[in-house]
């Protein structure tokens, strides 16, 4: 079969995710193996209208599958949202003769790119990067392992101040719309609540089991709050926390972006090269306007315009293990 596309571009968009260099090594690799032409748009969306457009060759690309962040950078882009922005950005693309893009992102970079390739003639490829993990069609995205990882270190080590000081602490992680980063990192340090957005948070509940666990000499008790938990970060619930167990010492420890950087796991390292070859072999074989996604650890490919955040999917079965674990 021909190939149409002899030149690609790659760029990251939206919040960055450890892995995402990984990404970008598998497809100028893949992409010049194939004999593509491979560029790089330096900060996403952005310098795509501002024709930040480099050229990548595989030296480009060498020692950096070890590193966070992101080489191509990565921005917010209103511009994007306006028709002059995206006209502005394939003309860009289209003086150099490139016809496909891959876009590594989320929910947000792939909204633009499904309106990008719909009204103009060029192919988008979409690679799930986004530490919540909260893509339709998709087990993984990229980021998510090391941000999870990150997350039970730190946790961890508060626990030990906990145990030596018999105190609540109430850990606030990364997930403004999905919850899977508390649960999992929840669940793998021994939190006895874990908070997300995914699930009504009845602070009663919380309140009483605290209360009970008093009665008993537990007086350690870890709390995992998704900074997206419809009842509030962590600020809230300590706030409402304090007003019912006045004698409790109740600490608070937001994590924040120390869950985006570092050096990306060894899984977020596969999983990104893995879906960086896939998304070139999309252009091999013309398939157009997908994403890159894992289902059952076999490559599964989502209509761009599909590939939006999933909303409410946790299981019943999660939770159940939670509550018993935490007795």
């Amino acid at each position: 079969m021909a190939i149409k596309i002899s030149k690609i571009g790659v760029l990251t968009s939206g919040g960055d995710a450890p892995g995402m260099n990984a990404a970008i090594r598998a497809v100028v690799r893949t992409g010049l193996y194939h004999g593509f032409e491979v560029f790089g748009i330096m900060r996403g969306y952005q310098g795509l209208i501002e024709d930040e457009i480099v050229p990548l060759d595989t030296k480009s690309v060498a020692n950096i599958i070890q590193r966070g962040g992101t080489i191509l950078k990565t921005a917010r882009c209103q511009e994007f949202y306006e028709f002059e922005g995206r006209k502005k950005a394939f003309e860009n693309l289209q003086k150099r003769g490139i016809g496909g893009l891959v876009v590594i992102g989320g929910d947000g970079s792939f909204s633009g790119a499904t309106k990008f390739s719909q009204e103009f003639d060029i192919s988008c490829i979409g690679i799930a990067g986004t530490i919540d993990r909260d893509i339709q069609g998709t087990d993984y995205t990229i980021g998510f392992d090391t941000a999870v990882n990150t997350a039970v270190e730190a946790i961890d080590k508060v626990r030990d101040t906990m145990e030596a000081h018999d105190r609540i602490f109430i850990i606030e992680v990364m997930g403004r719309d999905a919850g899977y980063i508390a649960l999992h990192s929840g669940i793998a340090t021994g939190a006895e609540n874990i908070l997300i957005p995914e699930r009504k948070t009845n602070i009663s509940d919380i309140i009483t089991s605290l209360q009970e666990k008093d009665r008993r000499k537990k007086m350690v008790n870890l709390i995992v709050v998704a900074e997206g938990d419809e009842f509030g970060g962590a600020e809230e619930v300590h706030k409402a926390l304090v007003e019912k167990l006045p004698k409790a010492e109740i600490r608070i420890c937001i994590l924040g972006h120390i869950q985006r950087g570092g050096s990306p796991t060894c899984l977020d390292r596969l999983m990104a090269s893995r879906m960086g070859y896939y998304a070139v072999q999309c252009f091999l074989e013309e398939k157009k306007n997908i994403v890159v996604g894992i289902q059952n650890d076999k490559i599964n490919y989502i209509p761009l315009e599909k590939a939006v955040k999933a909303k409410g999917s946790i299981s019943d079965e999660w939770m159940k293990i939670v509550k018993i674990l935490a007795s």
